[in-house]
């Protein structure tokens, strides 16, 4: 891995470790979720079951709890959205983080290597690699298992971000230090 760090990387300590994405199944338990989270984690918000009013109020008191905890707060959205908002930065597939280069902080979702190579054309800031391991999310869709994750996140120029079937027994048994959940966190 090619140690390459934005703009926007720059104004963090480093980069969380653990990450929280926020989905449908896990919304009546994210301010505690959030709150047991150590101090300085990563959250990812989506709620893309929501409307835009109902997304952008949602998002705004997350936020609130995310900014008391000094969490750091990426919106599944553009970057303009992300900015109007309030966020640290973006959250989305690889193709719709580039060309734009941008002062946020990115992070571009892979399932394959050639999304993987989108993320480093993309000069994404961090990738998030899934399914690792069997997930409620996707639960017909093959995983990677330790083997192909690696293999995956050996091609990634930034950071891996483990996520799918996450949660500290399979963080554990994947040995990576750096993973996200929505379940294995809720």
């Amino acid at each position: 891995m090619t140690a390459r760090y934005s703009v926007a990387m720059a104004q963090f300590q480093h980069l969380p470790d653990l990450w929280l994405l926020s989905d449908e199944r896990n919304d009546g338990t994210l301010e505690a979720s959030l709150a047991r989270l150590p101090r300085a984690s990563g959250f990812v918000y989506r709620h893309y079951h929501l409307d835009d009013p109902q997304r952008w109020a949602r998002f705004q008191l997350l936020k609130r709890v995310c900014r008391a905890l000094e969490h750091v707060v990426i919106l599944a959205d553009s970057t303009l959205t992300a900015r109007e908002w309030g966020a640290d930065g973006i959250y989305g597939a690889p193709r719709s983080l580039y060309p734009t280069r941008t002062d946020m902080l990115t992070i571009a979702t892979a399932h394959d290597l050639e999304e993987i190579g989108q993320a480093n054309r993309a000069r994404a800031d961090a990738v998030m690699v899934s399914p690792a391991f069997a997930t409620n999310s996707h639960p017909e869709t093959p995983f990677l298992g330790p083997n192909r994750f690696r293999m995956l996140a050996q091609h990634a120029d930034m950071p891996v971000i483990a996520l799918g079937g996450m949660n500290q027994r399979t963080a554990d048994r994947l040995k990576w230090p750096r993973w996200a959940a929505i379940d294995g966190l809720s």
